[in-house]
């Protein structure tokens, strides 16, 4: 996972079927590595599902794509191990009870012991450490995160940071073991518009810097490498070039949730 190099992600007529229907079909990319790729489309639409899949914690049921050279589905344990997740609801929370430093120091932590290679493992502790602070402040510094800017720093709780705050935390945890592909659900939810700008500017900084990067939301910006637009039509749910309106409530939302637990109930979730 620590290659510097962002992972490339084509599909074609990559499709996922849960109990209660399509969750997306049809769905055709070619972005090149480092790319911003925007899933536009309405809560309900199968938006998240894809994400998911195209990280590899999902399984297809028809088509194929192929991310960082790895094929999907087959391939689905390798792509999991160069991607990464920032905020995506039901799948990464944050733990709202947990302080910004708890989080990070557990992220580098797991990283440690499932990212790192034996060799590492038998470094002292004292380099370990010493190692494991230089990939936060790395991590935190490509999010855009100031820990002195929070009301009570590191030791600020979840809860009590704003959303475009919890959003870079979560990108700063995806960030510390240098996935090749980041995917992030929900980007301009409840933001203003000056906080929406700011987030896509963030994401496209991390794309920019070489991480491809796959972001879900309900209007993808003028400046996204590729859009994937998914549009919801009966119970079925397509994803096509079709341009659709952003859908917002609860009901949508539910019906989302509801999508992604069916897909996830049929396919397992990784």
């Amino acid at each position: 996972m620590d290659s510097p190099h962002g992972a490339g992600v084509s599909a074609e007529d990559f499709g996922l079927k849960g109990p209660r229907g399509w969750a997306f079909r049809g769905v055709r990319l070619d972005a090149a590595p480092g790319s911003l790729i925007a899933v536009e489309g309405p809560s309900g639409s199968g938006r998240t599902c894809l994400l998911l899949a195209l990280t590899g914690r999902m399984k297809p049921t028809e088509g194929h794509a192929e991310v960082g050279g790895e094929r999907l589905p087959r391939r689905m344990a390798a792509v999991r191990r160069f991607s990464a997740l920032g905020q995506v609801p039901g799948v990464s929370d944050l733990d709202p009870a947990l302080t910004v430093a708890e989080h990070l120091r557990e992220r580098a932590l797991l990283g440690r012991w499932f990212d790192g290679s034996v060799r590492a493992l038998l470094r002292s502790p004292a380099e370990r450490r010493a190692e494991a602070k230089a990939a936060i402040a790395r991590a935190l510094k490509e999010a855009g995160l100031d820990l002195d800017t929070l009301p009570k720093g590191e030791r600020t709780s979840v809860r009590d940071l704003e959303r475009l705050e919890a959003l870079r935390l979560s990108l700063a945890l995806a960030l510390i073991g240098r996935p090749r592909l980041i995917g992030v659900d929900d980007i301009d939810l409840k933001l203003s518009d000056a906080e929406r700008a700011e987030a896509w500017a963030l994401l496209r900084s991390v794309a920019d810097a070489g991480t491809t990067v796959v972001a879900v939301c309900s209007q993808a910006p003028e400046g996204a490498d590729i859009t994937v637009r998914s549009t919801e039509e009966d119970h079925d749910v397509h994803t096509d070039t079709d341009t659709t309106g952003p859908v917002s409530g609860d009901e949508a939302r539910e019906k989302d949730e509801e999508g992604a637990g069916d897909a996830f109930a049929e396919t397992g979730r990784a």
